[in-house]
């Protein structure tokens, strides 16, 4: 990318900045035709009725570890059938997936950490899928862990996943909402949701590596709770996190 064409991404990231995040989706989906929306199967699901109210074929995709909640994979369906959507599941490849199960067996991760089962099973599928795409538009709020994601523009060129020579743009048009938001359009629009967030699961990812959280508690502190890290990232979005 030219100096010309980072300044452009934050001139248009100050443009934004007021904006509606129905106004960024709108942007995103004018300026990108190969565009998707990564949906977690969670409260991502603001973005996928935004998106479907102005593209009915609208892309969307999910990452399916194998390891998520019971459900975490009926509400995919739900929110599949609820919007008439096809969402492309991506998941891990076999012979890198079967290996570390084969010489770490199914829970390595509670004494070797997250970040290399999230390797396999998130990093590689969404490298893959990203491959294939010009832009993506996933769910980040600023408000969501102050240690990684208090800084969030709502458009930023992804240099994690960027391929050589091209510019992977990633919009985030829920960087600037809060939780309380969030939830406010979900009633308002009687929007599908995860069951497991009335079960006090605010935070939702694999299940082995999910917890609900209590009162006073961040809604980071239900993921990956064993470990004493501050900076809770599984590598989606490793971006957030200064080198």
């Amino acid at each position: 990318m030219s100096a010309s064409e980072k300044i452009e991404i934050t001139d248009i990231n100050s443009d934004l900045q007021g904006k509606e995040p129905q106004e960024i989706i709108e942007y995103a989906l004018e300026t990108h035709d190969n565009i998707a929306i990564s949906f977690s199967g969670a409260e991502d699901v603001v973005l996928v009725d935004m998106a479907t109210k102005l593209k009915k074929d609208v892309q969307v995709f999910s990452l399916d570890t194998g390891r998520l909640h019971p459900e975490t994979y009926r509400y995919l369906d739900k929110v599949r059938q609820h919007y008439g959507i096809a969402i492309d599941i991506q998941t891990p490849e076999a012979e890198p997936l079967n290996q570390l199960v084969r010489e770490k067996g199914l829970f390595s991760f509670y004494q070797d950490g997250h970040k290399e089962c999230c390797g396999v099973r998130k990093i590689m599928p969404l490298k893959r899928k990203l491959l294939t795409l010009d832009a993506w538009i996933t769910g980040q709020r600023k408000d969501q862990s102050p240690g990684t994601r208090n800084e969030i523009p709502v458009i930023q060129e992804d240099r994690a996943f960027s391929r050589p020579g091209e510019t992977l743009t990633k919009f985030n048009p829920l960087s600037n909402w809060t939780s309380d938001q969030v939830w406010r359009y979900i009633r308002q629009n009687n929007v599908p949701y995860n069951e497991l967030h009335d079960r006090g699961f605010v935070s939702i990812g694999c299940e082995p590596c999910t917890r609900a959280t209590g009162p006073g508690q961040h809604e980071r502190e239900g993921r990956w709770w064993w470990e004493e890290a501050t900076l809770k990232e599984c590598g989606l979005h490793d971006v957030n996190i200064k080198k």
